[in-house]
């Protein structure tokens, strides 16, 4: 019996054209992250569970894909950020610092699939790891690489918020609420979600006082220009420490915000961003679509004091930022938001041989390959029109017919498949031909 084909709830699957899309996506991440000088790197999928859950408890342990081989107790990485830290701590000696990576691979969770949340996912990071000092300055370069690579991708209307979590825990503190202020910033994370009213029941809940609640949130709901908000945050200076130094932090961002070329309405500082994970101790950040809030962020990150702390003695402060790429491509897709004009043929040239004898398309396409052009010969014993049709199929610019005539006159037949319009040039008129194509094709981006 045959066995049913069918992929498990949470994996994602692509057909080709989007495949080539996700990989322009993965290109386009790349060749911006290259831009600020970070270097590739790539860790194990399957790891030591002891290694991967050297934090242990929470929902980590929970959502784990863990498993044994033999005697071996092995888990599937669920971030990319623990990977990262063993792989600092391991090669600490032969690394420089400021270390500067960018990783783009698959994670796995174990959690309940549903739309727009994967059980395999691709998580697109980078990080910036210093060794016992980090300068304040790499939190600022961060929302520029966040801008650089949207834009370049095509996305061009979204929002990256940002705040420090010490600003927010030096409020707490004059509050009084020192001992509860993870778990209010837990709270406070889910407002989008579940709304003001429900974030102050919350919050009574735990303990805190209605008065105190609403104070929480009139703080966090200041608003305006980022400056205007700054300047809002400095009638709270010289009554709590951290706080202050939260809002020093914050300033050095936001001023170097220009100079790093993000523009003002790409960037907001916002007191309600805190991130739920506790290990944040500083800068923090979100990204949303403005025209799609209800997506949730597409980009977070932020500063932690010690990467490494569960493997090693050394201090190693960071700062990075995660792209979700697989709930980004998926949301794009529903929104209808992919460019299918950004080229996703698997070939630039489909070459039609029209005689037996093949050496000669053969010898064409090894010659159109070496000018960087991508040719699929197709030599299967179909009808023309079956030919053709593949061709439209496939989504190729070009279709080229070699025949006795174009050998005897040492010329290419080539025709566009948009326009119609077919050539019969010499092999230099035809490659620039389909090169200008190519180059139209180039400047499309991947989002619309």
């Amino acid at each position: 019996m045959n066995v049913q084909p069918r992929t498990l709830s949470g994996f994602m699957e692509l057909l080709p054209g989007d495949q080539i899309l996700m990989e322009r996506f993965m290109e386009t991440l790349r060749e911006t992250y290259s831009l600020y000088g970070f270097t590739p790197l790539d860790t194990p999928i399957i790891e030591a569970s002891e290694v991967l859950l050297a934090k242990g408890g929470g929902e980590t342990e929970k959502q784990i894909y863990r498993f044994t081989k033999g005697d071996s107790d092995l888990s599937l990485r669920f971030d990319l950020t623990v990977p990262l830290a063993k792989y600092v701590a391991l090669h600490y000696g032969e690394l420089s610092f400021p270390f500067r990576r960018y990783q783009i691979g698959k994670v796995y969770r174990g959690e309940r699939a549903q739309r727009g949340r994967f059980r395999e996912f691709y998580q697109a990071d980078i990080d910036v790891i210093g060794d016992g000092k980090l300068d304040i300055v790499n939190d600022a370069e961060m929302p520029a690489v966040i801008y650089q690579t949207f834009h370049r991708l095509g996305l061009e209307r979204f929002q990256i918020r940002v705040n420090n979590r010490k600003i927010l825990n030096g409020f707490y503190s004059m509050l009084g609420l020192r001992q509860q202020a993870g778990e209010i910033m837990r709270t406070v994370d889910k407002l989008e979600k579940i709304g003001r009213d429900k974030v102050a029941e919350l919050l009574v809940e735990f303990g805190v006082s209605e008065d105190k609640a609403g104070e929480i949130l009139r703080f966090i709901g200041i608003r305006g220009e980022n400056s205007q908000v700054l300047e809002a945050l400095e009638r709270y200076r010289g009554k709590d420490e951290l706080f202050d130094q939260g809002l020093e932090e914050l300033g050095t961002v936001v001023k170097y915000l220009g100079a790093f070329g993000v523009p003002e309405e790409n960037f907001a500082v916002d007191l309600t961003i805190a991130r739920g994970l506790d290990y944040y101790t500083g800068t923090v950040y979100e990204t949303m679509m403005t025209d799609h809030p209800e997506i949730g962020s597409i980009c977070s990150g932020g500063r932690y004091d010690n990467l490494a702390e569960y493997y090693t003695n050394k201090q190693l402060p960071g700062v990075g930022i995660s792209i979700g790429l697989t709930r980004l491509f998926y949301v794009l897709q529903e929104q209808k938001m992919l460019n299918g004009e950004a080229g996703t043929a698997p070939a630039d040239v489909l070459l039609l041989p029209m005689t037996e004898e093949l050496g000669p398309a053969i010898a064409l396409a090894t010659r159109l390959r070496g000018e960087g052009i991508r040719v699929q010969l197709y030599t299967e014993a179909k009808k023309f029109k079956a030919k053709m049709n593949y061709a439209d199929k496939i989504g190729v610019p070009f279709a080229v017919f070699l025949g006795e005539d174009e050998i005897r006159e040492d010329v290419v037949s080539c025709k566009d498949m948009v326009s119609g319009e077919q050539t019969k040039l010499d092999f230099s008129g035809t490659v620039a031909r389909v090169k200008a194509r190519l180059e139209e094709q180039v400047r499309q981006r991947v989002i619309r």
